[in-house]
């Protein structure tokens, strides 16, 4: 007999523009059909120009996170430069692939500035990346995704394109009962971070 585990749910978006990269998700921690909180934050500031934004066990983010944020703030202390967003990305792969016989439940988007530009990259539980203009994880992404496809543009203003990941993230609350209880989201430009916010629902 096949046991299951109910896994938690979660809608967390990314999306570069010309002027700006968002990262934005949802706050509620479901445990199959039980709300476990209506308080968890799976979005994060790695450097003052990139963030990354996760789906998935919260411990597993949370200890993914802090172990990329240690290895570039060693970085940035050894070069005394930034990081690239690929660099990012790569440390937080690197931990995922090398535990793939036994996995972070952890699905992530990296984004923000280096000197190349805006990225966006998301990675699955064990450590592939691809790099697109606008990611959805978790298990509101084929709600938020139409959204978010019907609206894009790579012209968007920063205000715009902070409205379009609400707008994919309250229209994911809607349908999805794993998501839920407001939105954090940060927002990047090529000087760094300009908002970093929790918007109610």
């Amino acid at each position: 007999m096949a046991l299951r585990y109910p896994l938690p749910g979660a809608t967390t978006v990314g999306i570069k523009t010309t002027d700006a990269v968002v990262l934005a998700s949802e706050k509620r921690l479901t445990y199959g059909y039980f709300v476990m909180s209506k308080n968890v934050r799976k979005v994060f500031q790695i450097t003052p120009k990139i963030g990354a934004a996760c789906a998935g066990l919260v411990g597993d983010m949370q200890i993914l996170v802090k172990g990329a944020q240690a290895e570039i703030n060693i970085y940035r202390y050894t070069y005394r430069k930034e990081p690239k967003v690929v660099s990012v990305a790569k440390v937080l792969s690197n931990y995922l692939f090398d535990s793939r016989f036994i996995p972070y439940i952890a699905e992530t988007i990296v984004g923000g500035f280096d000197d190349t530009g805006p990225h966006i990259i998301v990675l699955d539980p064990l450590g592939s990346m691809i790099e697109d203009d606008y990611a959805v994880v978790g298990s509101g992404a084929e709600i938020a995704i139409g959204v978010i496809e019907a609206e894009y543009r790579p012209d968007l203003s920063p205000g715009d394109v902070r409205a379009l990941a609400i707008k994919a993230i309250k229209a994911a609350i809607a349908r999805d009962a794993a998501s839920g209880n407001g939105i954090d989201l940060l927002l990047f430009s090529e000087e760094g971070l300009k908002l970093n916010e929790t918007i109610g629902i």
